[in-house]
């Protein structure tokens, strides 16, 4: 059975531990660290089997464990990705927006060359990203149409500079358009999707991502739209936010739970 170590205790730290806990993943959660200790504290008391809260990420990556999960933010990867690798650990990182910085996601790819360890991206919440890879060589374009409720896009960066009133918007209104680059450094906790989507195809700079603020929806909605010579992909996912996090969908949740299942298992593995 996999020991896996847990970074970042937050909302979707704790599903994943929950999971654990409760047998969908067939793993023990044997370390969780998180910078607020008071979020470790909170989450070992939820869990019927105790994992040790550990002081730092060196700690929770040095400790006999065989996977560490990531779900803490863009920086925690930057921070510790590497570190994490030398100490031997294959790693889910969860803020893939952290990969679009070409001198991290260099660093975090020859170490797994050279240490022979994995990285693993899940779809999170939007489909179709083994059609994209699939048609990599044949793309032409890629735009990200992402729309969701003013109150889950508050908080960004972007709104530092772009002096806009979310609770003034009373219809849908496009408030961003540019690259998955520029999209993930403005809105590093809304648009995760568009830097898996950006390493999958065509790459940050190429990938157009649109976000549109609605105060009438309820949901968190993803349109994909990829065209080329192989044809046209249109993936369109209609998401509910999760109910302790409304800036993450419940599906980026449950694709990370079943794809640390998967890496725990020996099931037939489906997909590209």
């Amino acid at each position: 059975m996999k020991r896996i170590g847990l970074l970042g205790c937050g909302s979707i730290g704790t599903q994943i531990a929950i999971a654990i806990d409760t047998g969908i993943i067939p793993a023990k959660l044997t370390h969780i660290f998180d910078e607020d200790k008071e979020k470790s504290v909170s989450l070992a008391s939820k869990l019927k089997n105790k994992p040790e809260i550990v002081e730092n990420v060196h700690l929770l990556s040095s400790n006999p464990v065989d996977l560490v999960v990531e779900a803490a933010s863009q920086d925690a990867v930057s921070d510790n990705a590497l570190s994490i690798l030398q100490n031997r650990k294959d790693l889910v990182i969860m803020s893939s927006g952290a990969l679009l910085d070409e001198s991290v996601f260099e660093i975090i790819s020859d170490a797994c060359k050279e240490l022979k360890k994995t990285v693993y991206l899940p779809s999170g919440a939007i489909s179709g990203i083994d059609a994209i890879k699939s048609v990599k060589n044949e793309l032409d374009s890629v735009v990200l149409t992402t729309t969701k409720h003013p109150n889950s896009l508050k908080g960004a960066k972007f709104f530092d500079d772009f002096k806009i009133n979310l609770d003034e918007i009373n219809e849908p209104s496009t408030i961003f358009e540019g690259t998955a680059s520029e999209a993930v450094r403005l809105f590093p906790k809304n648009i995760n999707v568009s830097a898996l989507l950006s390493i999958s195809g065509l790459g940050s700079h190429e990938t157009i991502v649109k976000i549109i603020a609605d105060p009438n929806t309820t949901k968190n909605t993803h349109e994909i739209t990829a065209r080329g010579k192989f044809g046209q992909i249109t993936t369109k996912i209609e998401n509910v936010p999760d109910s302790d996090n409304p800036r993450t969908s419940r599906l980026a949740i449950l694709s990370a739970i079943e794809t640390i299942r998967s890496i725990c298992t020996s099931d037939i593995k489906i997909g590209t």
